[in-house]
């Protein structure tokens, strides 16, 4: 795992000295993905220089260094990320009579020599991995840019004038002299929507995220970007911002899934995913270093770990962190599974003060506007990890896979039930839900527990009748998902000049032909929400303490499997992750795992009501909002006097702009859209 930069000066008027001091200045920004070595390679003539910091985790020896030549001399690549399958990929060369010496055993020399013998397109159809590279052709000229299919590592890019950047994070490219900082406020508002920014866009304006699954190829002799690498299958769904081509396309494998679905009983469906699952995770248990696994006690970590055990002599170190609020704490259950499995397991419970002290540190971790709560336990449980492993496997993917969010489950059905409804009569029915605040409905629900059967029992019941509200005020199956997954309902309001740009949820192109509500949702996660805000989460979380993350559930293959698994085997009576639980079942008795869905969350509403309230309202004072100029301060100091006074929880929303203001504060001089 790496931290990787580059630029291309078109104008070759610089020195190689000087290229090689401006991209050790930008990889030196990324030391904390990589503190074990660093390199550089430049060539002048050209104008390209590549550098990279290195988390060394196959390979310790030398034998590992990058930036990497090919044997043959032709490319040069740095490489963030893991090929999973590279040993298999190595033998396979070696039958092929590829006649070489190898220099050691990185999966970096053994995709050089793939991409050597096979060429980049066929390369890439064999990669099994999480990864991010950018490979310089020597002999065309040619610098392509990867990331791998589902968007687990990041990689950033753009023209600043005549020199083109990317690295893995925004502060590497910050680092050259050429670039310039202007806030995007189209992109700001799609941030307030989301919480996160986007792919393929990035909070400033003329940098871009390489969308997962993508290949861009910049042409030094044309210096501008090129359509020129034409692997399988193509996608037009992107903005015309430059020219990625997909060489992974989750459309088609949504397609192929629903035109083909698994023919085969529940009990052979079950042990195809087992035998996937134990594959998937024997592979990341690779590694030259000490390894563990993140451990909830949910499903999806449950299901890690316990395939990690049964393929382990040994017990398997697992982690997790705790709250002392009960409504917050995971560590009970999490502790039950390590005990029955025997893993060696450490928990830390973790106070206010200390999630707190998180707080100033976020700007810096996550480098652009980022404003899922779960950050805080995220980097917590990353910490803790760390002291003891530098590689965690981890469970995230199992939700947007295999159908195990609440939207997954409601949504069919009350669509089913109500969609014929009038929409007038339907909006009458929201509003008169929204009449009521969430805390006023979870005070009645606390009252009438005791009468509630088991299915009404739920865990913060006023937001989840806020988002049923939004349900029953949609017009289309799309609008419904679209305000399910909006923070600010209408961001482009809130923004001094402010407009929303075209984005996925808003293009026109939802999802896979054919597929009823929960499976255009699950596509839609997989293809928004998974990549731009949960895997953006753990990759900041744990690199900022140079910590490597697998996920096994999230290996294309598992994923492909299933997308071909009929909706009847992933949600069923009213349960989600169906098919996974019975993988569980295998390992673990059910009463261990069974409980409600419950996130990776922390008492922020509380915490701004309460320690924060300072912070809060120096970021959120009106005469420094309106002297910004990037919001109307009127609805914020609204919801903000609202939330202090009780009347409504509007931490999600305020969270939302308080982290922009922090990393405002930390990236730009305040009250001004420039560097």
């Amino acid at each position: 795992m790496c931290g990787i930069a580059g630029f291309i000066d078109t104008l070759r008027q610089t020195t190689g000295e000087d290229l090689v001091a401006a991209v050790t200045r930008m990889a030196g920004t990324l030391r904390h993905r990589g503190p074990d070595d660093s390199g550089s390679w430049v060539n002048a003539e050209a104008g390209v220089a590549l550098g990279q910091q290195r988390l060394s985790i196959l390979d310790l020896s030398p034998g590992g260094h990058q930036p990497m030549l090919s044997a043959c001399g032709r490319y040069v690549i740095v490489f963030n990320g893991e090929i999973y399958n590279h040993r298999e990929l190595r033998g396979e060369l070696d039958g092929q009579s590829y006649k070489r010496t190898w220099r050691g055993h990185s999966d970096t020399e053994v995709m050089l020599a793939a991409i050597s013998r096979w060429g980049l397109a066929r390369a890439l159809e064999r990669f099994n991995g999480m990864f991010a590279f950018a490979l310089w052709d020597r002999d065309e000229q040619v610098l392509h840019l990867v990331r791998d299919r589902l968007g687990k590592k990041p990689l950033y890019y753009g023209w600043m004038g005549p020199v083109f950047l990317f690295g893995s994070e925004l502060k590497a490219l910050r680092a050259h002299p050429a670039f310039r900082a202007e806030i995007d406020r189209g992109v700001l508002t799609l941030y307030l929507r989301h919480n996160c920014v986007p792919a393929p866009l990035s909070i400033y304006r003329g940098v871009y995220k390489l969308p997962p699954g993508c290949v861009v190829s910049i042409d030094c002799s044309s210096h501008g970007p090129t359509s020129a690498f034409s692997p399988y299958p193509r996608e037009s769904d992107l903005p015309s911002f430059g020219a990625p081509v997909r060489y992974w396309s989750p459309m088609e494998v949504a397609k192929r899934g629903l035109a083909h679905p698994f023919q085969g009983s529940v009990e052979e469906a079950t042990a195809q995913l087992d035998s996937l699952l134990r594959d998937a995770v024997k592979l990341r248990m690779v590694a030259d270093v000490p390894l563990g696994s993140f451990l909830s006690g949910g499903i999806d970590s449950s299901t890690v770990v316990a395939l990690m055990q049964a393929q382990s002599e040994r017990p398997v170190r697992t982690f997790t962190i705790g709250f002392h609020e009960a409504e917050y704490d995971e560590a009970r259950c999490a502790r039950a599974v390590a005990q029955y499995l025997g893993t060696e397991h450490t928990e830390m419970y973790i106070t206010p003060e200390e999630a707190m002290a998180v707080i100033p540190d976020l700007p810096d971790l996550y480098d652009e506007p980022f404003s899922d709560s779960s950050q805080i336990p995220t980097f917590l449980v990353s910490r803790l990890a760390r002291r003891h492993v530098t590689v965690s496997l981890s469970g995230d993917g199992g939700d947007e896979v295999f159908g195990g969010y609440n939207r997954h489950l409601w949504c069919n059905r009350i669509w089913n039930r109500v969609g014929w409804i009038p929409k007038e009569l339907r909006g009458v029915t929201a509003r008169a839900i929204l009449a009521v605040s969430p805390i006023g409905w979870e005070a009645l629900f606390r009252r009438l527990e005791p009468l509630l059967p088991n299915g009404l029992r739920q865990r913060t019941p006023g937001d989840k009748l806020h988002k049923l509200a939004g349900i029953l005020a949609a017009d289309s199956p799309d609008a419904m998902y679209l305000g399910l997954v909006s923070h600010w309902k209408h961001p482009a309001s809130l923004v001094v000049g402010g407009f929303e740009p075209r984005a996925t949820l808003t293009g026109g192109q939802f999802g896979p032909e054919h597929g009823d509500i929960a499976h255009i949702m699950m596509y839609l996660d997989m293809v928004t929400y998974l990549p731009d805000d949960i895997l953006t989460k753990v990759d900041r979380a744990s690199m900022g303490v140079s910590l490597e993350a697998r996920a096994p559930l999230l290996d294309y293959r598992v994923v492909e499997f299933a997308w071909r698994v009929p909706l009847s085997m992933k949600i069923r009576q009213g349960q989600g992750k169906w098919l996974l639980r019975q993988v569980l079942y295998r390992y673990v008795p059910r009463e261990l795992v069974e409980r409600p869905k419950a996130g990776f969350s922390i008492p922020i509403d509380a915490w701004l009501r309460g320690p924060l309230r300072g912070w809060a309202e120096e970021l959120l004072g009106e005469p420094r909002l309106r002297n910004e100029g990037f919001f109307d301060a009127r609805p914020i100091r609204q919801k903000w006097s609202e939330h202090l006074a009780g009347r409504r929880n509007w931490q999600y929303d305020l969270w939302d702009i308080l982290m922009f203001q922090a990393w405002m504060e930390r990236w730009m001089h305040p009250y001004a859209g420039v560097r």
